[in-house]
């Protein structure tokens, strides 16, 4: 009789046959026997989303995290209404241009038309929801399919969505406005259709946008087809920045998007940057003395655990992993090491800024040296490949308890270099300090050290402005993601700012 590891075994061997059929375990009950749905079900290798269907699952994952269900959301919801509706089904016109944006934050409820519908609710898991209705469907040429969606075209999706959404969405709208690069592409359907009244609000929303020959061109072929059309803007305010037909990518225009219409904001709550110090040497004095709160600090709010005598030990040069076996499979000494490394090579790039260099430019050429330093101990150790060294992520990564699902790998390639461009041009410090810190970790470049090296990021920009050296307390964790998680999930930066400028503040009175 097999022993109870075996028969685990045996189970998680079929668990890994649909992990690598799909990337991502789906599982519908008929396709596993009761035997094994069980055993790995005790066991937390899998969890229920609803009757009959399962994801795979961390073991050591908490009842209340939710990282393995929103990792698992799209696939998921993709292969439930697959099962369910067949090919008979697709989502809103508004949720099909988020996605069209590339925005795949997990909805609280997802709205589903089809006319195999039921007009009910089903229960996801962790407050999320799908809504099954009998609405009306685009024709079968104006759905494509995405990462397994079946979803309104980018033009179907324009002209079938609501007002609200210019309103609700306006990074989302604009983006996906962006996204259209000849009038000729919208046109036609608004000619088929007779939408008069939508062709007056896209001429409308394209001209806040700065494409006035789409606009136009919407107008003037209209009243030539015998329409009465109005333009109306359905945007709360205009743009400053005006987007060319250069770039129509979704990472691209939304980071642009996203500074633009958050840099306000932050102003408001800063004080005016004292600008770079006089006395460098002093600055630096207070930079070094604030190492041992902030590589705790920092190194905490990441869930490292990090005592005081380890931070002396590594800064005193004690620590050894080629003659010490407990510092060499330490993992919190192997952190910390790294982040002194790392936070002495962010010193050498505040020293290029005090002597002029532009700060966009200085964080573009040295944050990598930065991301290298951070992560060479566990190099060394043998706990990470060199190759894990060689630059930004090449897998999608997922953020522990986030709605927020940070972009592909070719998405990270489109959006650094303007995130730089972005710091190279603004001329306010707190700009770049806050929107610098936030952006990046809205990226998420690097499979791990994101949050670090963002912090470290904040402090570069604050020290072009000549602001203090400001540590996020452990204390205030909660507060801190949660306003990273409302800035990236509903684009409102008040609380971040707010947040970064009263620590920033009580700095500088001492």
């Amino acid at each position: 009789m097999a022993a109870p590891n075996e028969k685990l075994a045996k189970s998680l061997e079929l668990l890994k046959q649909f992990q690598d059929k799909d990337g991502t375990a789906i599982i519908k009950s008929d396709t596993i026997s009761r035997t094994h749905r069980e055993r790995l079900l005790k066991n937390g290798f899998i969890k229920e989303v609803m009757k009959g269907w399962y994801i795979s699952n961390n073991p050591q994952e908490r009842r209340s995290e939710s990282t393995s269900w929103y990792s698992s959301y799209w696939k998921f919801c993709s292969v439930y209404l697959n099962d369910r509706f067949d090919k008979d089904w697709c989502i809103s016109p508004e949720q099909s241009l988020l996605l069209h944006c590339e925005n795949w934050t997990i909805p609280k409820q997802l709205l589903i038309r089809s006319s195999k519908a039921s007009n009910n609710v089903t229960i996801l898991l962790f407050d999320t929801s799908l809504v099954d209705a009998v609405l009306t469907m685009p024709v079968e040429t104006d759905i494509i399919e995405k990462n397994g969606f079946r979803i309104f075209s980018l033009t179907s999706a324009l002209i079938a969505c609501t007002p609200n959404f210019f309103l609700q969405n306006p990074i989302d709208a604009r983006t996906a406005l962006t996204a259209v690069k000849d009038a000729s592409e919208i046109l036609s359907p608004l000619l088929v259709g007779g939408n008069s009244v939508v062709a007056g609000r896209l001429a409308g929303a394209f001209r806040n946008i700065g494409r006035a020959r789409i606009a136009d061109e919407i107008i003037k072929t209209m009243k030539t087809a015998g329409y009465d059309i109005r333009e109306s803007d359905p945007f709360e305010y205009k743009l400053h920045y005006i987007f060319t037909n250069r770039s129509t990518s979704p990472y691209i225009n939304r980071i642009r998007l996203m500074w633009q219409q958050m840099r306000e904001p932050v102003l408001k709550y800063f004080p005016i940057a004292p600008g770079i110090p006089k006395d460098k040497a002093s600055y630096f004095k207070l930079v070094d003395d604030n190492y041992k709160t902030d590589a705790y600090h920092s190194l905490s709010i990441e869930g490292y655990k990090v005592t005081s005598e380890l931070i002396e030990r590594v800064m005193g040069g004690n620590w050894n992993p080629d003659e010490n076996e407990k510092d060499n499979k330490q993992k919190n000494a192997l952190a910390a090491r790294g982040y002194y490394l790392a936070f002495e090579a962010v010193k050498k790039s505040i020293g290029k800024i005090f002597e002029g260099e532009n700060p966009g430019k200085v964080a573009d050429d040295d944050h990598g040296d930065w991301y290298r330093e951070m992560f060479s101990p566990s190099v060394i150790a043998g706990l990470l490949r060199p190759s894990d060294l060689a630059g930004y992520r090449n897998a999608q990564v997922f953020i522990s308890s986030s709605n927020h699902i940070p972009m592909s790998c070719d998405g990270v390639r489109d959006a650094m270099p303007v995130l730089f461009e972005m710091l190279r041009e603004e001329k306010e410090p707190a700009v770049r300090a806050v929107l610098g810190h936030f952006i990046f970790v809205y990226i998420h470049p690097y499979i791990d050290g994101n949050g670090r090296i963002g912090r470290f990021l904040m402090n570069v920009m604050l020290s072009s402005g000549g602001f203090p050296w400001t540590v996020i307390p452990i204390e205030k964790r909660n507060v801190y993601l949660s306003a990273l998680e409302k800035v990236s999930v509903e684009q409102n930066i008040n609380e971040l700012a707010k947040f970064i400028a009263e620590l920033v503040t009580r700095g500088n009175q001492g």
